[in-house]
């Protein structure tokens, strides 16, 4: 059994020691959690709790921490893959829910598995899903001063290794900030979020250029056709280097293997193999 998480990247890192400290002790508190849920649960589960608990988590830019788009309003993506069925869903901009990742775990079992904005909200409330602001004090403040709205590269995401060798992958964001209202990230794409047999992968980073290099499908097709989870993940940051895409990554492979990587630094990540990791 396997578990890593990721809590994006964050600029402020470099120079607030204390929002640093308080992510990393985070992060070492939920994979944790997510490491003993993982104990007698299936990865697809584990993901899904273990993204919710991100979610809630207002240090964290998706679900309770996320970021203002340009017109005031916070739009939520989220998605899950599972690697063992390959089937993927997703809610794309979906606004006033607490949790869009377990939108996107209600979502898997339909046909169709990815929505967006208003059917995608109207899913929700049809599932139990009740009205939730998820706009903090902080982000207000930020959103109303223009604050760090355009350097914020956060995601969150968690892969998952179960007992029985089941790979599952799961992403959530709440977007870069102050974005033309409705845009679309990487995180409720496969070239964000991708699990298969082989490996699974979420992604963090400028969405745009995630898309552009379709780094989670990549990466794990490279798995698939033999690479080793380093050496996949190397050569699909090395082609990002023909734009300077901003990206990192966390992943397991069904060997076992993890791995994590990023094109900048101050990526924010934790795994639990036996024993617990935090890292940035």
């Amino acid at each position: 059994m396997k578990l890593i998480i990721h809590g994006g990247f964050f600029s402020e890192s470099s120079t607030n020691q204390e929002t640093k400290k308080a992510k990393q002790d985070a992060l070492a508190e939920i994979v944790t959690l997510g490491y003993e849920y993982l104990k007698t649960h299936t990865a697809l589960e584990t993901v899904v709790y273990t993204v919710a608990l991100l979610e809630d988590n207002e240090l964290f830019n998706a679900g309770m921490g996320s970021q203002i788009q340009s017109d005031g309003k916070v739009r939520l993506s989220a998605s899950l893959m599972d690697g063992k069925t390959e089937k993927f869903s997703g809610v794309i901009n979906v606004e006033d829910i607490k949790n869009p990742i377990e939108a996107a775990k209600d979502l898997i079992s339909y046909d169709d598995r990815v929505l967006s904005g208003e059917g995608a909200q109207n899913f929700a409330r049809k599932n139990g899903h009740a009205f939730f602001n998820p706009i903090t004090a902080q982000r207000q403040s930020e959103y109303e001063a223009k604050l760090n709205q355009s350097n914020n590269k956060g995601t969150v995401g968690c892969v998952a290794l179960d007992d029985e060798g089941n790979l599952a992958a799961a992403t959530s964001t709440g977007g870069k900030g102050f974005e033309i209202p409705c845009r679309v990230s990487d995180s409720a794409t496969a070239a964000g979020n991708y699990a298969n047999q082989h490996a699974g992968i979420s992604c963090t980073g400028v969405g745009e250029d995630i898309v552009s290099n379709a780094t989670a499908a990549k990466i794990v097709t490279r798995v698939t056709d033999g690479f080793s989870l380093k050496e996949a993940c190397d050569k699909t940051f090395t082609e990002l280097k023909a734009f300077d895409g901003f990206a990192g990554v966390v992943g397991i492979s069904s060997t076992g293997e993890i791995y994590h990587c990023d094109s900048h630094p101050y990526m924010v990540w934790a795994s639990f193999d036996v024993n617990l990791q935090v890292f940035s």
